[in-house]
């Protein structure tokens, strides 16, 4: 397995893969990670079956204190000043007067005996088996659109004009999966990420068939 590769690096990497052939999979330690490890699979482990497994290489700590809020900066500034590399954490999820925190198995002895603050605040940590997805702190929207164009869902995402959501992609202003995309007639497939500059992620949730119109009936979920 690799250590965490960003979104960017998976979207590069995944042509490259479906053209070697090798069984893999990618797990961030939970669903809708952004950082995830890329796992080549053995013959005898199916890939929904990683997460159980011993050959899972993620692990998750929660980060408990009280007082101000702590901000995902104060935690990866935390962690960045144990010395250990950024690509061996993943997602960091904020809660009120918590962190989730997700690991490579190798670095969690370390991080468990050394993370004792973050900001100005002291931590209490203990290992948990699962963590809720980020999509606990998305907004829900649904939607109709004419077609699955990446302008269309922009524009249905962000609650903006089809115009104006075809000159944020004609300019560069948004990412399709962390990478730039300045084609607006791009068609999306569910599970797609996108980026628009100023107005942070969305991310095409599910497609749901046709309304009694015609039009194509989506779900969004939007970082709030």
């Amino acid at each position: 397995s690799t250590k965490f590769l960003s979104e960017r690096e998976l979207t590069v990497l995944r042509p490259l893969l479906e053209e070697l052939k090798a069984p893999y999979t990618t797990w961030g330690g939970c669903e809708g990670a952004e950082r995830a490890v890329l796992v080549f699979l053995p013959d005898w482990l199916e890939a929904e079956k990683l997460k159980d497994s011993p050959a899972n290489p993620v692990r998750l700590l929660r980060a408990s204190y009280t007082g101000e809020k702590l901000s995902h900066r104060d935690f990866l500034g935390a962690l960045m000043g144990l010395g250990i590399e950024r690509e061996t954490v993943g997602d960091l999820i904020i809660r009120d007067g918590s962190c989730d925190i997700i690991v490579l198995r190798e670095v969690l002895p370390y991080v468990l005996d050394n993370l004792s603050s973050a900001g100005r605040a002291g931590l209490r940590l203990e290992v948990i088996d699962e963590t809720e997805p980020e999509e606990a702190q998305f907004k829900l929207i649904k939607d109709t659109v004419a077609s699955l164009r990446l302008d269309a869902v922009v524009s249905a995402g962000y609650q903006i004009s089809r115009e104006k959501a075809a000159q944020a992609v004609r300019t560069g202003k948004v990412s399709l999966n962390g990478l730039e995309c300045l084609k607006p007639d791009r068609e999306l497939s569910e599970g797609d990420r996108i980026t628009l500059r100023g107005l942070g992620r969305i991310r095409l949730s599910a497609v749901k068939g046709l309304s009694r119109k015609g039009r194509i009936m989506i779900e969004v979920m939007r970082l709030v």
